[in-house]
């Protein structure tokens, strides 16, 4: 079996968790800031918040932006769910925004089309969350001009995306938003096994997203309410907060981890760059690269050329797993799942959503591949499109 993602971990690694294991703090020690620190650094970023989950990072970003109830945040519709629920978790309500047909992230032109409508009937975004899919980057030059225009925040979910870069900078400097989100599940570029990570240049919103992630508790004499002398106040609750802290056993993982990225991110780019070569002649579609990015690879996407291909999407994908070839769907439109239909959304909504649904299939692509696991892949895949 070949899945479509999986983890590299060696002994190093294996040795910082131990390490922690040994030491006197599984959780709330010295490791979390440690790994803040070295992705912060890379990214060229000031802050960085760790927290058990991408989704947890998401939203606690929205909170500190102020997302409540009344607002609206607008995201990609070709994402993981938690791009969007991350807004319902504040009381606000989501809308999509269609996608680009070559880059498959949110489209530029589609945000200013939609904007301008929203201008017109007083119901502006007050943040809008684009997704860095597959690790490719989004324009985001022209999402940081429009939210000049329009007022809006942006949160980047680069849950795909750490170790890729944009304009020769890398992706969660926050250079063109407020705040980067980053996923550190197995199958990203890194892992923590489970976790993730939000980065910020603003103090303020670093500050508030740290007091979320702990049940809004602080320690900080500074930001404590005044109490009688003789009482005592090692920590107080100024706001709610939740469990969202990052533990020191995944932080070590991480911080291992984080040796390596761009070792994987290069492996990834071999590995693409021989997919290219060899479907060149394929009846499918291999992913188109923007040249002010540089992707990280997390996913790699085909589409299938139907016209060509005398089966249909079921057919593919279900032979595709029983030859042992794990191929995977990123994503269903988020407005097509039945909670998200409930409200209102309908198929259609986003017509190059819905088309690249009904064509993308993610093939394995992670750094571990060999060239031989990568031979079958594409064999396979030529036996069944050629029948």
């Amino acid at each position: 079996m070949i899945p479509y993602g999986h983890q590299d971990i060696n002994q190093a690694d294996i040795d910082a968790v131990v390490n922690v294991l040994q030491s006197d703090f599984l959780t709330q020690g010295p490791v979390v800031p440690a790994f803040e620190k070295a992705v912060a650094s890379y990214c060229g970023a000031k802050y960085a918040v760790a927290v058990n989950s991408a989704t947890s990072a998401l939203h606690i970003a929205c909170l500190a932006l102020g997302v409540g109830k009344g607002d609206v945040v607008w995201t990609t519709p070709i994402t993981f769910v938690a791009s969007a629920n991350c807004a319902l978790y504040c009381g606000a309500k989501v809308d999509f925004v269609d996608i680009d047909p070559q880059s498959y992230n949110m489209s530029v032109d589609r945000l200013q089309e939609k904007l301008e409508q929203a201008e017109k009937g007083g119901t502006l975004p007050k943040v809008v969350i684009p997704v860095h899919l597959c690790g490719q980057p989004c324009d985001m030059v022209s999402l940081h001009v429009l939210s000049h225009r329009y007022g809006f925040k942006i949160i980047e979910d680069a849950s795909h995306a750490i170790g890729g870069r944009y304009q020769n900078k890398p992706i969660g400097n926050c250079y063109y938003s407020d705040i980067t989100v980053f996923s550190f599940h197995p199958v990203k570029i890194i892992t923590t096994g489970e976790g993730g990570m939000a980065l910020t240049n603003d103090e303020r919103l670093a500050g508030r997203m740290r007091l979320l992630r702990s049940h809004g508790i602080t320690t900080e004499v500074t930001d404590m309410y005044h109490r009688p002398a003789e009482e005592l106040w090692n920590y107080q609750q100024i706001g709610l907060g939740f469990n969202y802290r990052m533990s020191d056993i995944h932080a070590a993982l991480g911080l291992s981890q984080m040796k390596r990225l761009d070792e994987f991110v290069v492996k990834r780019h071999a590995i693409a760059n021989r997919y290219d070569q060899m479907f060149s002649d394929i009846p499918v579609v291999t992913p188109w690269q923007h040249p002010d990015g540089y992707s990280s690879y997390h996913l790699y996407v085909i589409r299938l050329k139907f016209g060509k291909i005398e089966k249909t999407y079921r057919q593919v994908y279900d032979a595709l797993r029983t030859e042992g070839v794990l191929v995977n769907l990123h994503y269903i439109p988020v407005y097509r799942q039945p909670y998200y239909e409930k409200m209102g959304f309908i198929a259609g909504y986003c017509l190059q959503a819905e088309t690249y649904y009904s064509e993308a299939i993610s093939i394995p692509i992670y750094s571990g591949l060999t060239d031989v696991q990568q031979n079958y892949v594409f064999e396979t895949i030529v036996k069944l499109l050629r029948g």
